[in-house]
């Protein structure tokens, strides 16, 4: 099964109220409520991507990350506006 995961995560984060951000583990079961977790790497690869053009930002504890340095458990949220 062909994902977009670009598409998925875009989706999952334009739905959250304002300021709210969502874990990788709920944008992969959004994408396949089966089979997420083989999925959990190529939500980390798209939201790089995404990250990078500025269309969602990458958080570590609460904080914007570095898309090309950052480790670990992420969340993901729109940029502020403005």
């Amino acid at each position: 099964m062909a994902v977009d995961m670009e598409a998925v995560i875009l989706e999952v984060v334009s739905a959250l109220p304002p300021g709210k951000s969502a874990s990788s583990e709920e944008v992969a079961r959004a994408a396949d409520p089966e089979n997420w977790r083989r999925l959990t790497g190529h939500v980390r690869g798209a939201a790089k991507g995404l990250a990078r053009q500025g269309r969602i930002v990458i958080l570590r504890h609460g904080k914007p990350a570095d898309p090309e340095t950052f480790k670990g458990v992420y969340r993901l949220r729109l940029p502020d506006a403005g």
